[in-house]
C-alpha cells in the first residue's frame, strides 16, 4: 500500500496500490449471501490469506470457490504488476550493459560496474522465471 497524508486531519492515510479490497459495485446490488461458520483456526488463516492477497475475507471466498482451484484474479493481478516491475528495470539494466559492451568494443577492457549490472540482469532473469513459474503452477 502506498502511503499518503489527509488534507484534513493530516493523518498518514494508507491507499492500496492495486486494486481493491472489496469486490467493485453491480448494477442491482448483491441479493444473496451465505453464512460460513469457521474454527478460529481457520479464521486465523483465512484472515492471513485475505491479509496477504489484500482482500477482504468474503472476496477471497468467492475468488477462490469460482476460479476453481486456478489463481484469484488478485493473485494475477498481483504477478502481473511484479512482471511490469521486472521488465522496468530489466529493461534500463539492457540499455545499461548495451553501452558497456560498446565501450568494450572501443577500448577492450571490461569495467568493473559491468559485473554489477550482470549480476543485477541474472537475478532478474531468475526473479522473472520464480514468477512466471508461479504463474503456471500455483
Amino acid at each position: 500500500m502506498r502511503e499518503g497524508v489527509d488534507v484534513v486531519s493530516e493523518e498518514p492515510v494508507r491507499r492500496k496500490v492495486l486494486g481493491r479490497s472489496r469486490q467493485a459495485n453491480v448494477p442491482g446490488g448483491r441479493a444473496h449471501s451465505y453464512r460460513v461458520k469457521v474454527t478460529p483456526e481457520e479464521k486465523d488463516r483465512l484472515a492471513a490469506l485475505a491479509g496477504e492477497q489484500q482482500v477482504s475475507v468474503p472476496r477471497l471466498l468467492v475468488e477462490a470457490a469460482l476460479t476453481g482451484g486456478a489463481e484469484t484474479p488478485t493473485q494475477r493481478r498481483e504477478a502481473m504488476a511484479e512482471l511490469f516491475a521486472i521488465r522496468r528495470v530489466l529493461s534500463n539494466n539492457a540499455i545499461n550493459i548495451n553501452q558497456m559492451a560498446k565501450a568494450v568494443n572501443v577500448d577492450g577492457e571490461i569495467r568493473p560496474e559491468a559485473v554489477g549490472f550482470l549480476q543485477e540482469a541474472r537475478h532478474l532473469v531468475l526473479q522473472l522465471d520464480a514468477v512466471l513459474e508461479g504463474l503456471v503452477r500455483p
